[in-house]
């Protein structure tokens, strides 16, 4: 009977490795192994609400004191640099005013960017780096004011600045942009799993492409 038991279940292994195994096998090609549907999940379309955006009042460039109302009814972007960054900035620079060029007639499309060097980018000075970088658009405003209060936003924002002696050009910040829709929401896509992105890399051309694509979304809300 043992014998007949061995021979029993030897069969049931040998049916298995035929049938099963190969199907094993064949989730694995050139040592890796294939995606399981379950985690090809499709990226998600819809823009979520984050939170609301923080109220400001700062001075621009104009030397014209200026709050978070100007933005109101408008989709405007968020950024926090300095002027005589020599890292980042210059390429988040350029990038905003890629994104500027394709809504420059546009009313209801703005720009906020937040200088976190309080001592030296004073009004004048982001008149001039405003006019260097070619920011024309009549909605881009160039803020000024006390390192606390600027300092203050960012981390209100959750968007990391800060003072280092250590660094060039002696602050750290992040390359990073907030997208803000017409009500005064930060607003974001979701990554492949549905988690909110929340900001936009600023520095590459996948951010600025995925930016670019948002705030057209938002303009047709």
């Amino acid at each position: 009977m043992k014998n007949k038991a061995y021979i029993g279940i030897s069969f049931i292994i040998l049916v298995f490795g035929i049938l099963v195994v190969p199907k094993i096998v064949d989730r694995f090609k050139g040592d890796a192994m294939v995606d399981n549907d379950r985690l090809n999940i499709a990226p998600k379309s819809e823009l979520v609400e984050i939170a609301a955006a923080p109220k400001f009042s700062f001075t621009n460039q104009n030397n014209e004191i200026i709050t978070d109302a100007f933005y109101k009814d408008k989709v405007y972007l968020v950024e926090f640099f300095f002027t005589s960054c020599p890292t980042i900035c210059p390429i988040m620079n350029e990038n905003m005013v890629k994104i500027q060029k394709e809504h420059i007639y546009d009313k209801n499309f703005g720009i906020a960017s937040f200088s976190i060097d309080a001592i030296n980018d004073t009004p004048e000075v982001l008149k001039q780096h405003a006019k260097e970088i070619g920011a024309v658009h009549e909605n881009w405003n160039f803020f000024s004011g006390t390192q606390d209060a600027i300092f203050g936003l960012a981390k209100n924002y959750n968007m990391f600045v800060g003072a280092n002696n250590d660094a060039p050009g002696g602050f750290e910040h992040s390359g990073l942009f907030a997208l803000i829709d017409k009500n005064g929401n930060l607003r974001s896509r979701q990554d492949d799993f549905g988690n909110p992105i929340v900001y936009y890399d600023g520095t590459t051309d996948e951010g600025v492409k995925m930016i670019k694509e948002d705030i057209k979304k938002l303009l047709a809300e």
